[in-house]
């Protein structure tokens, strides 16, 4: 068989367009049918056209399932983790209508180790002398984002771990802000469900806890705010501070503004210009 000869998918039977191919172990897979498969499975390449088949099975026979799946809780920003409380299962997606992405359902039963991970990331900020030219402050200013990201390692035929973000779309600016101990608080609340060492039927909700839930069959659960917090980060040299004024450059602590969301009424802090997402309930600002 020639390089630009014929292909024809040896599960669906179908013609493979050009660059449509997807090679497997013994076999060809046209796009279509990859995109069937699971998002978190990456052994396509070492896989039979037999794997394949016995995959898509099982992903037909979880859209069916998806069908009974109750979303009792709801984390996360861009990436989201969905758990069915009274069967035990959770499922992880980016999509709002996440059936029409036949998310992997996973049992808890089938997690084996929770990894969590913060991760701080800082840009440098510049300005423009006389000349135009890009010039470094003195000393050096940054602008920091923080993501937070959780590995699960299940027990799958199919995979061993499940990557997301859950501050995809929406990192918090500073350790000293709300969304960033909202965030904490629901990673190390997450992995407690996760390894089953709480059963979130059972957990009351105080006002101490930033955990961040959201449950579509019962809106009346929900979350309070997060205690406030004093720290802030100074805008001209990046040093994290508790008091009115730096304590490395002097500069006053700025005077916080407010904004209201639309979408869930909560009132939003900022200081020099308003955030576009709500850190409540992710909604656009407007």
């Amino acid at each position: 068989m020639g390089l630009f000869d014929k292909k024809y998918c040896d599960v669906c039977g179908e013609k493979i367009g050009f660059l449509g191919n997807r090679k497997l172990e013994n076999g060809n897979l046209c796009k279509d049918c990859a995109k069937k498969l699971s998002p978190f499975f990456s052994g396509r390449r070492r896989s039979t056209v037999e794997d394949i088949k016995r995959q898509l099975a099982y992903r037909e026979e979880n859209k069916t399932k998806l069908q009974n799946f109750k979303s009792d809780y709801t984390f996360g920003a861009g990436k989201k983790i969905c758990f069915d409380f009274d069967n035990k299962q959770f499922i992880v997606t980016g999509l709002s209508d996440w059936r029409s992405g036949n998310p992997d359902i996973i049992s808890l039963s089938q997690v084996t180790n929770v990894i969590t991970d913060v991760r701080e990331n800082k840009e440098e900020i510049f300005y423009e002398d006389s000349e135009g030219n890009e010039r470094s402050y003195t000393p050096p200013r940054y602008e920091y984002d923080y993501e937070f990201n959780m590995t699960i390692m299940v027990d799958s035929p199919w995979f061993d771990e499940i990557e997301f973000e859950m501050s995809e779309g929406h990192r918090p600016d500073s350790p000293g802000s709300k969304l960033y101990r909202i965030y904490k608080d629901d990673m190390e609340y997450i992995t407690d469900l996760l390894m089953q060492r709480i059963e979130g039927k059972n957990i009351i909700i105080t006002d101490d806890t930033c955990v961040r839930a959201v449950c579509p069959d019962n809106p009346e659960i929900a979350a309070p705010a997060a205690a406030e917090t004093s720290l802030w980060i100074c805008s001209s040299c990046g040093t994290q501070n508790s008091g009115k004024f730096c304590e490395n450059c002097g500069e006053q602590k700025p005077v916080s503004n407010t904004i209201g969301c639309a979408s869930c009424g909560r009132t939003v802090e900022y200081q020099s210009k308003p955030p576009k997402f709500c850190p409540e309930c992710g909604s656009l600002i407007k």
